[in-house]
């Protein structure tokens, strides 16, 4: 009902241009690395939302086909001041308190912010007519070792990588599922987060990075743009921006 208001303010005040941020989450989990032609099949209602404010979106260039509609998925968003599912990942990296679970091979899709305002900046200077779908993540992915070495290497510290059966993080989830219903409260720590975690969650944004546009960071500059900001030399203020 959102995105309909949206589209009906707009047109009352005569504005024909929308970039919408929706989410790789339309696809769902587990899919082979896919691209924006690839069918949606969202698993969560967060992804079942952005997949339904895209239909709208669609019924709406089909009666309004001069406006510019530029929808952007993006995968996990990470960067400075963020307190989402990344900074959490990196904060117990980190501490040297982490316990992999599985082989640590399943590649991980990600996205720094600085590189997301410059692609919308980017859109909004170059992609102006038609209804245009684009993926983003920054490439190429790495898998949670190479991760793990890598914020090793920013921080210049060892951090241990034990590595536990992908089995034996499952039961422990499915402990603190029965945890958190005994208690009736959500915990951190649940079977659907550690299936995430050991989930490959990759996707193709080839339509983004052939369009002309050159993201002004590589993955492993922003990765260690945070890391320097946060544990590194953190700040004294208390401003951050809390996403999933």
């Amino acid at each position: 009902g959102g995105m309909e208001v949206t589209l009906k303010a707009m047109e009352k005040n005569g504005c024909k241009r929308i970039i919408f941020f929706s989410s790789v989450a339309v696809y769902g989990l587990d899919k082979p690395n896919p691209a924006e032609d690839y069918p949606a099949d969202p698993f969560n209602h967060y992804g079942k939302s952005k997949w339904q404010a895209e239909q709208v979106l669609q019924r709406w260039h089909e009666s309004h086909p001069e406006w510019n509609i530029d929808i952007v998925r993006p995968t996990v968003i990470f960067g400075e001041r963020n307190r989402g599912n990344v900074y959490n990942l990196l904060k117990q990296i980190s501490s040297g308190k982490f316990l992999m679970v599985g082989k640590g091979e399943n590649k991980k899709s990600m996205a720094y912010v600085g590189n997301i305002v410059a692609f919308v900046k980017y859109l909004i200077d170059n992609v102006t007519e038609g209804y245009n779908v684009f993926n983003y993540i920054d490439k190429p992915d790495n898998n949670m070792n190479q991760l793990v070495s890598h914020v090793s290497k920013v921080l210049g510290k060892h951090i241990p990588a034990t590595h536990f059966p992908y089995w034996l993080g499952m039961m422990g989830g499915y402990c603190f599922d029965l945890l958190a219903r005994i208690m009736g409260r959500k915990l951190t720590v649940s079977s659907v987060r550690v299936k995430k975690f050991c989930a490959t969650t990759e996707f193709d944004a080839t339509k983004a990075h052939s369009s002309g546009f050159k993201a002004p960071y590589t993955l492993d500059e922003g990765l260690a743009r945070t890391l320097e900001f946060e544990f590194v030399h953190p700040r004294t203020d208390d401003i951050t921006f809390k996403s999933e």
